[in-house]
């Protein structure tokens, strides 16, 4: 049963296998997003499974569980919860900022700003930079497998949330500001079907 659970979470997982939390290593250990000590009737809630790398779950995570004065959890559930409306990539420094409680909890807890994370998100936004220019350039002479091509390589590799943090940036006003050296890529960004592309 575990085998299988495991492999419902992989399919479901962002990119290839990867954490939930986290979106970089692989995604090996399976989580209990409410830790058992606290909730034992959870064990088989489906809901309460997720895939999650060894340094998220055994190392950051652990056993902790931040609840609000009224019990209520102070993690980001990414099983029902949009993490961007508790969270903000920056995007150029690569870094969460909290725009909630639940948000700096969840930053603190999965320690989402920890070096190689912030470096690996800078890099995943220099992949996906560079591949939303060569779609561009693609498209522009209707090539459709090179297209296909530039967004594969957007969708397989980690740190899903750097494109998703792109695309919803993109459409904020003054969002070349944000996007600084690399705004040439917003209309990019704006357009119907690279977006439906990654949407698939």
């Amino acid at each position: 049963m575990k085998a299988s659970l495991r492999e419902a979470l992989a399919y479901m997982a962002p990119g290839v296998q990867r954490c939930m939390y986290c979106g970089d290593s692989l995604g090996a250990d399976i989580d209990h997003f409410d830790p058992l000590s606290r909730s034992p009737l959870r064990t088989f809630d489906w809901l309460n499974h997720l895939l999650a790398c060894s340094v998220c779950n055994s190392h950051q995570k652990r056993d902790r569980f931040p609840v609000d004065d009224r019990g209520s959890p102070l993690l980001v559930d990414p099983t029902s919860e949009d993490p961007f409306d508790h969270l903000l990539l920056s995007l150029s420094v690569g870094e969460y900022r909290a725009l909630t409680p639940k948000g700096t909890a969840t930053i603190e807890v999965f320690g989402l700003n920890r070096a190689l994370l912030v470096r690996g998100r800078e890099q995943a936004r220099r992949v996906v930079v560079a591949s939303l220019r060569g779609w561009e350039r693609a498209r522009a002479r209707d090539n459709e497998p090179d297209m296909e091509e530039c967004v594969l390589t957007i969708r397989e590799q980690p740190f899903a949330d750097v494109c998703h943090a792109m695309l919803r940036q993109a459409d904020v006003p003054r969002a070349e500001i944000v996007f600084g050296r690399d705004s040439d890529v917003l209309p990019t960004l704006r357009d119907p079907r690279l977006r439906a592309c990654l949407a698939r």
